[in-house]
C-alpha cells in the first residue's frame, strides 16, 4: 500500500465534519435491517457515536480508495504467510485468511460488559472441572445430569484425583460471543484447544499501518502484550523459577492452525515441537537438542486428548509422547490446558453453564447463554424434527462449522439428512434458533456492505490471576447473508477496535 493512498484515507476524519449516514456517499450500498443490529449504525441510519471518525473517514473514500486499502491488508497477510489448512474430501488446501480493511468498533462500556462476564464464567467452568474430576457435589445436586457428564467422550476417567496446578484445567480458552438486538451472548465456550489468537494479532498490525492516524485518534486498547501475558500465565502454572522452559507441543505442519503455533512459540521464546522430539525419562518430560536433552516444564498442547500420550489414552497415536499422562500425574510437567477440559465445552453441557454460575459462585449469569434444545430429551428432539428449517443443529463435540445445519439455507436433501442423524443418535445433537447475528461494515465486492460477525476474545487463567486481551478475533461470514464466520466455511476476520474511556468535556 503507498504512503499516498494511505494517507489519503487516514486523514479524512480530521477534515471538516459532514452529514454521513446509511445510503449515503460510500455508504450508498449499505442497508439497514430493522431485526439486526448494526454495530456501525443506529436503527435510523445515523452513525453511533463510537463509529464517528471511522465512518467519516470512510464516507468520503472513493472506490478506489477503498480498493487500495483493502488490496494493502490482503497483500500484507499474504506476504506474511498468514494461513489456515482446509479439509477437503480428498486432499489439504492451504489459504490465506481472507482480512476485511474496516475494523469494528465496541466502546470501553460495551467491553467491560464481556470482559466481567467471561471472567465469571471461566471462574465456574474451572470449579466445575475441578468437582467433576474429584468430589462430584453438582453432579449429586442435580446441576449436571451426571450421565452426560460421565457419558461425554471428553470425560476422561484418567483425571479422576489428579491435582490440577492451582486448580487452572482451563488456561487458555477463547469463548465465542455474539450480539443480537437483546444484547451480547455466549454461542459457545472453547476450553480445549481454542486457536485464532494469531490471526488478531495480524488483524491488528495490518490495520495500525493502514490507519495510524485514525488508530491513534480513537485511543484504542493494546492486545501487543498477548504473548507475554501467555508466556507468564503457563510459566505461573508451575512450581519452577522465574524462567521455566516451555514447550508449544503441535501436530505438525499439516494441522490448520500450524501457523499459529509457530507464531506464538516464536513470540513468547518457547520451543516448538512434534511429539517425536519429546521423550520421557522417570516421569520427567525432555526435549531431544543438538546438545542433548532439555527439561521441559510446561506443554501448552496444540493436540487433542486422544493424542497425546499413546500409553494412556489412543495407543495408536503417533502425535503424542508416550508417558507424558505420567509424567504430568506425578506433577514433573504442566499441561495447558488439562486433559479432560472438553468436557466442559460439549454443547449439551453448555446449556447448563448458567447453573454451574449459579451453583458455584452465587451469582447471576452476566453474559446470557443461546436457548438450546437437548436433542437427547424427547421434548427436544420433537422440538428440533419439527422446526428443523428454523434452527441450526450442532453435533454436541463438533467444531470449526462441521457437523452442523443451518436449516433456513440447507437444501431439502440436507434437512433430510439430518433428520436421519438425529433419529439414529439424538444425543449427539443440540438445537437452536438462527439468531440475527449483529452486522458490521465490510468492503465486499467494490463496496461497503454490512455482514454478520462473531467475535471470540481470549481469556488466560494462571496461578491467581485473570487475563484478558481488551479486543478479540473478530470473524465475519462474508457471503452476502450468510451466517457461518468459520474461515473454513468461507468466513474472513477483522480488527475489533476497544476504545478507552473517553474524558468527558470541560
Amino acid at each position: 500500500m503507498s504512503d499516498s493512498i494511505r494517507t489519503s484515507l487516514d486523514e479524512r476524519f480530521s477534515e471538516e465534519p459532514r452529514a454521513w449516514s446509511a445510503g449515503s456517499g460510500a455508504f450508498a450500498h449499505y442497508d439497514l435491517d430493522s431485526g439486526i443490529y448494526d454495530e456501525m449504525f443506529r436503527p435510523d441510519g445515523w452513525p453511533r457515536e463510537s463509529s464517528r471518525l471511522l465512518g467519516a473517514a470512510l464516507a468520503r473514500a472513493s472506490s478506489e480508495d477503498l480498493a487500495a486499502l483493502q488490496d494493502g491488508v490482503a497483500r500484507r497477510f499474504l506476504h506474511e504467510g498468514i494461513t489456515f489448512t482446509v479439509l477437503g474430501r480428498r486432499e489439504l488446501s492451504e489459504q490465506i485468511i481472507p482480512i476485511d480493511c474496516v475494523p469494528r468498533v465496541l466502546t470501553a462500556e460495551e467491553w467491560d460488559h464481556i470482559d466481567r462476564g467471561l471472567r465469571q464464567r471461566l471462574t465456574a467452568l474451572n470449579l466445575f472441572l475441578a468437582d467433576i474430576y474429584n468430589d462430584g457435589r453438582s453432579l449429586r445436586d442435580g446441576i449436571v445430569p451426571e450421565d452426560l457428564v460421565l457419558g461425554c467422550p471428553q470425560y476422561r476417567v484418567e483425571m479422576r484425583g489428579v491435582e490440577v496446578p492451582h486448580g487452572a484445567y482451563v488456561s487458555i480458552c477463547g469463548t465465542d460471543v455474539v450480539r443480537t438486538a437483546d444484547g451480547f451472548a455466549v454461542l459457545e465456550d472453547n476450553l480445549r484447544v481454542p486457536s485464532g489468537v494469531s490471526y488478531m494479532l495480524a488483524c491488528r498490525t495490518a490495520m495500525k499501518q493502514a490507519f495510524p492516524l485514525l488508530y491513534r485518534a480513537h485511543g484504542v486498547r493494546e492486545i501487543a502484550r498477548y504473548p507475554e501475558h501467555l508466556y507468564s500465565t503457563l510459566a505461573s502454572l508451575g512450581s519452577w523459577g522465574s524462567s521455566p522452559r516451555v514447550a508449544v507441543l503441535t501436530p505438525g505442519r499439516y494441522n490448520s492452525a500450524y501457523y499459529e503455533h509457530a507464531f506464538l512459540a516464536g513470540e513468547m521464546g518457547a520451543t516448538l515441537c512434534e511429539g517425536r522430539d519429546l521423550v520421557v525419562h522417570d516421569a520427567v518430560l525432555y526435549v531431544r537438542t543438538v546438545s542433548g536433552l532439555k527439561r521441559i516444564d510446561v506443554v501448552y498442547r496444540r493436540i487433542d486428548d486422544d493424542f497425546l500420550d499413546p500409553v494412556t489414552f489412543r495407543a495408536d497415536s503417533v502425535l503424542g509422547v508416550p508417558g507424558l499422562f505420567g509424567a504430568y500425574r506425578a506433577g514433573n510437567v504442566v499441561i495447558a490446558n488439562a486433559p479432560g477440559t472438553g468436557v466442559a465445552d460439549d454443547k449439551a453441557v453448555y446449556a447448563f453453564v448458567p447453573a454451574i454460575i449459579r451453583y458455584f459462585l452465587d451469582e447471576e449469569p452476566i453474559l446470557a447463554n443461546v436457548e438450546t434444545h437437548m436433542c437427547r430429551e424427547p421434548e427436544g428432539l420433537a422440538y428440533t424434527l419439527e422446526h428443523i428449517e428454523e434452527l441450526v443443529v450442532k453435533e454436541v463435540g463438533g467444531s470449526g462449522g462441521y457437523g452442523m445445519l443451518v436449516g433456513s439455507q440447507a437444501s431439502a436433501a440436507e434437512r433430510d439428512e439430518f433428520v436421519r442423524r438425529l433419529r439414529a443418535d439424538p444425543a449427539n445433537y443440540i438445537s437452536q434458533p438462527v439468531l440475527p447475528l449483529s452486522r458490521a461494515g465490510c468492503f465486499v465486492d467494490g463496496r461497503l456492505e454490512p455482514r454478520h460477525v462473531d467475535l471470540r476474545p481470549f481469556v488466560l487463567r494462571g496461578r491467581d490471576r485473570i487475563e484478558i486481551a481488551p479486543g478479540g478475533l473478530c470473524r465475519v461470514a462474508l457471503r452476502k447473508g450468510g451466517l457461518v464466520v468459520n474461515s473454513s466455511q468461507g468466513g474472513g476476520c477483522k480488527d475489533l477496535w476497544v476504545l478507552r474511556e473517553r474524558e468527558e468535556p470541560n
